[in-house]
């Protein structure tokens, strides 16, 4: 069982190959099908990186990720495979580019195993929204794992691949991460190029990480993250090595607001309350900090995010690639029936309502 990079190293020291990985995880992969965390397991390519892997290891070229086995969530461009974004209306649609973000890991000799369930358009919470069926929660049967980025989260928390790529809009790598026992990783907007990952809304989209250990999220995000000529919005800030940097004590904020609201399980709020006591012993300091808009943040949240979602997908109609409708007739009925037919209910739902926020002008006119 390989769950970190540093036990995939390790094994690669004791004569494991990265070939031997790569069918171990497409053997664990086909045992777990029940999960539905994989859309497409891209076996044949997977080998073919493998076999290449293990030709630079034995040369002492190989990258930092050498028989780092990762599977990317299904709305990640990944040239001449398929992406779908989990929506009809993209259905055996192949990229013609791969995003940078996924370039720079292949580039360090990852090999990408397949592509990941997920809401449709990362719009969602449990990952019940795709048009491929809902994903499993492998710690317990018939619960969900979370969304939008449920199949990565089980994905890695299944122990189906090593780590995996997200993408976090409004909370879709952290909330599934802390219901499949995974970390999961938001970068600062801008830490990480966004081309390549099909827009929902993309003043908030930035593609993150699930993983089984801190070490393994500090050292993707270092090989992600940094200045891209393709993306006007990715930061030229030089960026943190935080693989390299020594334990140190740190400041670590507490919202009050959030520790005391009525939504907050007691469970949950047991096990914050657990965490901040060790975070203490461990000589940390906790700084109490008030934020008293925290039930504005979601009603703003709907109305920037499907504003833009109503923007970014007027692309998807019919006409230059994905879904089109058979029983169209003429321009107007193609954009109409193959939208229909293509978009489920929950991005019908935030198309509507982005246009409904977008359509306000309208009175000044």
């Amino acid at each position: 069982m390989y769950r970190t990079i540093k036990e995939i190293k390790e094994a690669l020291l004791s004569g494991a190959t990265a070939l031997s990985i790569t069918q171990y995880y497409i053997a664990k992969i086909g045992e777990n099908t029940h999960l539905n965390a994989f859309l497409e397991v891209f076996e044949e390519s997977a080998i073919a990186q493998a076999i290449i892997v293990d030709e630079k290891i034995k040369k002492g070229t190989a990258g930092k990720l050498a028989g780092v086995v990762i599977g990317i969530k299904d709305n990640i461009c990944y040239k001449n495979h398929k992406v779908s974004a989990s929506s009809k209306i993209l259905e055996g649609f192949e990229s013609l580019y791969t995003a940078t973000a996924l370039q720079r890991l292949i580039d360090q000799d990852a090999i990408i195993i397949g592509r990941l369930n997920c809401d449709e358009f990362a719009m969602g919470s449990s990952n019940e929204n795709s048009a491929f069926g809902s994903v499993e929660n492998n710690w317990k049967a018939n619960h969900v794992p979370g969304g939008s980025s449920g199949g990565s989260a089980v994905a890695v928390s299944a122990n189906l691949c090593t780590v995996a790529l997200g993408s976090d809009t409004g909370g879709s790598v952290r909330q599934p991460a802390s219901w499949t026992g995974t970390y999961g990783l938001k970068p600062t907007y801008g830490r990480i190029s966004r081309y390549g990952l099909i827009a929902y809304a993309s003043s908030f989209d930035q593609i993150g990480c699930f993983t089984n250990c801190l070490e393994d999220a500090t050292l993707l995000l270092e090989i992600m993250g940094g200045k891209d000529e393709m993306d006007a919005t990715s930061s030229s800030k030089e960026l943190e090595r935080f693989s390299i940097q020594p334990a140190s004590k740190g400041k670590v904020g507490i919202l009050k607001e959030c520790m005391a609201h009525a939504g907050l399980d007691a469970e949950v709020k047991a096990s914050l309350d657990a965490t901040i006591e060790k975070l203490k012993a461990q000589g940390h300091e906790i700084v109490e900090l008030s934020f008293p808009y925290l039930d504005y943040l979601v009603p703003a949240y709907y109305v920037l995010t499907t504003a833009e979602a109503s923007s970014n997908l007027s692309r998807f109609d019919g006409v230059h690639y994905g879904h089109r409708s058979t029983e169209a007739v003429g321009v107007e009925q193609t954009y109409i029936k193959s939208r229909t037919e293509g978009f489920g209910p929950e991005v019908k739902r935030r198309i509507m309502t982005g246009t409904f926020v977008l359509s306000h002008g309208y009175y000044d006119a």
